[in-house]
């Protein structure tokens, strides 16, 4: 385990296009992210929309052990894939913060 906070990656997908390749994206994106020591802590759609405009389709958080290892993981081959997959039939924001 790394020193310092962890680090949690906030993927939110505010439309989706195609769900196939969506499902494909998740299909090769699951495994690259666990082989970079990833954890999904939640994914889904929100349970519940307290403020804004409740646009979000899809959301994943992912805890990393630094902010080091969940940008090494987005620029690994095996994310990369799938985001080719993923291509652009989806409009998301990926955001890594530091844990507190």
């Amino acid at each position: 385990m790394a020193d310092g906070p962890k680090a949690y990656w906030i993927n939110v997908f505010t439309s989706i296009g195609d769900a196939d390749k969506l499902a494909e994206y998740a299909r090769l994106a699951t495994p690259a992210i666990a082989e970079s020591g990833g954890r999904f802590l939640a994914r889904g759609p929100a349970a519940a929309v307290l403020e804004g405009a409740g646009d979000a389709d899809r959301t994943t958080l992912i805890e990393f052990d630094s902010v080091d290892a969940a940008v090494a993981c987005y620029h690994s081959e095996g994310y990369q894939h799938a985001l080719k997959a993923l291509g652009d039939s989806a409009t998301r924001e990926l955001r890594i913060v530091r844990g507190a």
